[in-house]
Protein backbone atom coordinates (compact mmCIF):
# COMPACT_ATOMS: atom_id res chain seq x y z
CA UNK A 1 0.00 0.00 0.00
CA UNK A 2 3.07 2.33 0.72
CA UNK A 3 4.52 1.61 -2.77
CA UNK A 4 1.29 2.52 -4.53
CA UNK A 5 0.69 5.89 -2.45
CA UNK A 6 4.33 7.03 -2.97
CA UNK A 7 4.50 5.79 -6.93
CA UNK A 8 1.20 8.31 -6.85
CA UNK A 9 3.03 10.55 -5.23
CA UNK A 10 5.72 11.31 -7.54
CA UNK A 11 3.66 10.47 -10.55
CA UNK A 12 1.47 13.80 -8.93
CA UNK A 13 4.79 15.65 -8.76
CA UNK A 14 6.10 14.82 -12.22
CA UNK A 15 2.45 16.13 -13.62
CA UNK A 16 3.00 19.40 -11.47
CA UNK A 17 6.44 20.13 -12.45
CA UNK A 18 5.12 19.56 -16.20
CA UNK A 19 2.41 22.05 -15.98
CA UNK A 20 3.46 25.94 -16.97
CA UNK A 21 4.36 28.02 -13.91
CA UNK A 22 3.18 31.57 -14.17
CA UNK A 23 5.01 34.41 -12.79
CA UNK A 24 4.21 37.35 -10.94
CA UNK A 25 3.98 40.08 -13.51
CA UNK A 26 1.76 37.74 -15.20
CA UNK A 27 -0.48 36.89 -12.43
CA UNK A 28 -0.52 40.65 -12.00
CA UNK A 29 -1.61 41.23 -15.69
CA UNK A 30 -4.23 39.02 -15.72
CA UNK A 31 -5.55 40.42 -12.51
CA UNK A 32 -5.40 43.62 -13.79
CA UNK A 33 -7.11 43.07 -17.19
CA UNK A 34 -10.17 41.80 -15.63
CA UNK A 35 -10.34 44.28 -12.66
CA UNK A 36 -10.16 46.97 -15.97
CA UNK A 37 -12.71 45.07 -17.82
CA UNK A 38 -14.84 45.38 -14.43
CA UNK A 39 -14.67 49.00 -13.89
CA UNK A 40 -15.61 49.97 -17.77
CA UNK A 41 -18.45 47.86 -17.52
CA UNK A 42 -19.23 49.81 -14.03
CA UNK A 43 -18.62 52.93 -16.12
CA UNK A 44 -20.70 52.15 -19.19
CA UNK A 45 -23.51 50.87 -16.83
CA UNK A 46 -24.09 53.89 -15.22
CA UNK A 47 -24.25 55.79 -18.96
CA UNK A 48 -27.57 53.37 -20.02
CA UNK A 49 -28.84 54.00 -16.57
CA UNK A 50 -28.49 57.66 -16.70
CA UNK A 51 -30.01 57.34 -20.10
CA UNK A 52 -33.22 54.96 -18.64
CA UNK A 53 -33.99 57.96 -16.47
CA UNK A 54 -33.51 60.74 -18.88
CA UNK A 55 -36.45 58.90 -21.15
CA UNK A 56 -38.46 58.50 -18.28
CA UNK A 57 -38.32 61.94 -17.49
CA UNK A 58 -40.32 62.76 -20.70
CA UNK A 59 -43.33 60.58 -19.85
CA UNK A 60 -46.25 62.91 -19.86
CA UNK A 61 -47.94 63.31 -15.94
CA UNK A 62 -51.33 64.40 -15.84
CA UNK A 63 -52.00 67.14 -14.22
CA UNK A 64 -55.54 68.87 -14.86
CA UNK A 65 -57.15 68.40 -12.41
CA UNK A 66 -55.12 70.17 -9.80
CA UNK A 67 -55.37 73.94 -9.14
CA UNK A 68 -52.72 76.71 -11.03
CA UNK A 69 -51.01 76.74 -7.41
CA UNK A 70 -51.01 72.87 -6.83
CA UNK A 71 -49.23 73.07 -10.48
CA UNK A 72 -46.85 75.25 -10.05
CA UNK A 73 -45.45 73.68 -6.52
CA UNK A 74 -45.30 70.16 -7.84
CA UNK A 75 -43.27 71.37 -11.31
CA UNK A 76 -41.01 73.79 -9.07
CA UNK A 77 -40.41 70.39 -6.30
CA UNK A 78 -40.22 68.01 -9.40
CA UNK A 79 -37.17 69.83 -11.09
CA UNK A 80 -35.67 70.91 -8.25
CA UNK A 81 -35.34 67.07 -7.54
CA UNK A 82 -34.24 66.51 -11.09
CA UNK A 83 -31.23 68.73 -10.89
CA UNK A 84 -29.81 67.34 -8.30
CA UNK A 85 -30.42 64.14 -9.36
CA UNK A 86 -29.23 64.58 -13.18
CA UNK A 87 -26.10 66.62 -11.22
CA UNK A 88 -25.54 64.04 -8.85
CA UNK A 89 -25.64 61.72 -11.82
CA UNK A 90 -23.24 63.43 -13.80
CA UNK A 91 -20.78 63.41 -10.95
CA UNK A 92 -20.81 59.76 -10.30
CA UNK A 93 -20.40 58.75 -14.11
CA UNK A 94 -17.33 61.38 -14.14
CA UNK A 95 -16.03 59.18 -11.06
CA UNK A 96 -16.67 55.94 -12.53
CA UNK A 97 -14.55 57.33 -15.61
CA UNK A 98 -11.56 58.48 -13.87
CA UNK A 99 -11.60 55.16 -11.70
CA UNK A 100 -11.36 53.04 -15.61
CA UNK A 101 -8.46 55.34 -16.32
CA UNK A 102 -6.43 55.29 -13.37
CA UNK A 103 -6.97 51.34 -12.68
CA UNK A 104 -5.78 51.33 -16.77
CA UNK A 105 -2.07 53.30 -15.91
CA UNK A 106 -1.75 51.19 -12.99
CA UNK A 107 1.82 49.88 -12.00
CA UNK A 108 1.83 47.99 -8.91
CA UNK A 109 -0.13 45.21 -7.20
CA UNK A 110 -0.55 47.35 -4.46
CA UNK A 111 -1.70 50.47 -5.85
CA UNK A 112 -4.47 47.81 -8.10
CA UNK A 113 -5.79 46.95 -5.11
CA UNK A 114 -6.48 50.62 -3.67
CA UNK A 115 -7.94 51.45 -7.06
CA UNK A 116 -10.18 48.27 -6.40
CA UNK A 117 -11.22 49.72 -2.71
CA UNK A 118 -11.92 53.01 -4.00
CA UNK A 119 -14.15 52.11 -6.77
CA UNK A 120 -16.02 49.68 -4.51
CA UNK A 121 -16.44 52.85 -2.54
CA UNK A 122 -17.81 55.00 -5.24
CA UNK A 123 -20.12 52.40 -6.42
CA UNK A 124 -21.95 51.91 -3.03
CA UNK A 125 -21.97 55.60 -2.50
CA UNK A 126 -23.76 56.07 -5.60
CA UNK A 127 -25.93 52.98 -4.71
CA UNK A 128 -26.72 54.94 -1.43
CA UNK A 129 -27.83 57.94 -3.26
CA UNK A 130 -30.05 56.61 -5.44
CA UNK A 131 -31.69 54.88 -2.81
CA UNK A 132 -31.93 58.01 -0.79
CA UNK A 133 -33.49 59.82 -3.51
CA UNK A 134 -35.84 57.76 -4.35
CA UNK A 135 -37.20 57.54 -0.96
CA UNK A 136 -37.51 61.14 -1.21
CA UNK A 137 -38.87 61.62 -4.61
CA UNK A 138 -41.64 58.82 -3.10
CA UNK A 139 -42.76 61.06 -0.41
CA UNK A 140 -42.92 64.11 -2.32
CA UNK A 141 -45.05 62.31 -4.90
CA UNK A 142 -47.53 60.95 -1.87
CA UNK A 143 -47.48 64.07 -0.23
CA UNK A 144 -48.35 65.95 -3.76
CA UNK A 145 -51.08 63.62 -4.44
CA UNK A 146 -52.52 63.41 -0.71
CA UNK A 147 -52.46 67.56 -0.52
CA UNK A 148 -53.64 68.45 -4.44
CA UNK A 149 -55.10 65.61 -5.71
CA UNK A 150 -56.22 63.20 -2.74
CA UNK A 151 -58.66 60.01 -4.26
CA UNK A 152 -62.23 60.73 -3.69
CA UNK A 153 -63.07 57.43 -1.67
CA UNK A 154 -59.80 58.21 0.62
CA UNK A 155 -61.90 61.53 1.31
CA UNK A 156 -64.65 59.63 2.15
CA UNK A 157 -62.97 57.62 4.09
CA UNK A 158 -60.99 59.50 6.31
CA UNK A 159 -63.71 61.98 6.92
CA UNK A 160 -65.83 59.22 8.08
CA UNK A 161 -63.27 57.43 9.82
CA UNK A 162 -64.33 57.77 14.34
CA UNK A 163 -61.07 59.07 14.45
CA UNK A 164 -59.35 61.09 11.60
CA UNK A 165 -55.84 60.98 13.59
CA UNK A 166 -55.98 57.09 13.54
CA UNK A 167 -56.90 57.22 9.88
CA UNK A 168 -53.96 59.19 8.78
CA UNK A 169 -51.58 57.08 11.01
CA UNK A 170 -52.81 54.62 9.37
CA UNK A 171 -52.33 56.24 6.01
CA UNK A 172 -48.61 57.10 6.88
CA UNK A 173 -48.16 53.86 8.06
CA UNK A 174 -49.27 52.22 4.55
CA UNK A 175 -47.20 55.07 2.17
CA UNK A 176 -44.07 53.80 4.71
CA UNK A 177 -44.50 50.41 3.85
CA UNK A 178 -45.45 51.11 0.14
CA UNK A 179 -41.68 53.07 0.46
CA UNK A 180 -39.91 50.15 1.94
CA UNK A 181 -41.36 47.63 -0.66
CA UNK A 182 -40.43 49.64 -4.07
CA UNK A 183 -36.96 50.86 -2.34
CA UNK A 184 -36.32 47.05 -1.71
CA UNK A 185 -37.20 46.45 -5.28
CA UNK A 186 -34.68 49.17 -6.27
CA UNK A 187 -32.40 47.55 -3.76
CA UNK A 188 -32.57 44.17 -5.49
CA UNK A 189 -31.82 45.67 -9.06
CA UNK A 190 -28.96 47.20 -7.83
CA UNK A 191 -27.85 44.39 -6.36
CA UNK A 192 -28.19 42.11 -9.16
CA UNK A 193 -26.92 44.99 -11.76
CA UNK A 194 -23.59 46.50 -9.55
CA UNK A 195 -23.63 43.15 -7.17
CA UNK A 196 -22.28 40.93 -10.15
CA UNK A 197 -19.47 43.19 -10.68
CA UNK A 198 -17.89 44.07 -7.53
CA UNK A 199 -18.11 40.60 -6.38
CA UNK A 200 -15.96 40.11 -9.60
CA UNK A 201 -13.56 42.90 -7.87
CA UNK A 202 -13.14 41.88 -4.57
CA UNK A 203 -12.16 38.03 -5.95
CA UNK A 204 -9.83 39.97 -8.15
CA UNK A 205 -8.49 41.63 -4.13
CA UNK A 206 -8.16 38.96 -2.96
CA UNK A 207 -5.92 37.10 -5.55
CA UNK A 208 -4.17 40.61 -5.74
CA UNK A 209 -4.00 40.64 -1.70
CA UNK A 210 -2.41 37.11 -1.97
CA UNK A 211 0.44 38.31 -4.77
CA UNK A 212 1.63 40.68 -1.89
CA UNK A 213 1.52 38.12 1.12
Amino acid sequence: MMDELELLKKDWQKQEASLPKLTYDQIYKMIWKKSSSIVKWIFYISIIEFGFWIAISFVPIKSDQLDSGGVKLIQITDWTIDIIFYLVMIYFISQFYQNYKKISVTDSARDLMKKIIKTRKTVMQYVWFNLGLFAITMVVVLLEVLIFNPPIELTQRISSADSSLIAWLLLGILFAVSILFFGLILWLFYRLLYGILLKRLNVNYRELKKLEV
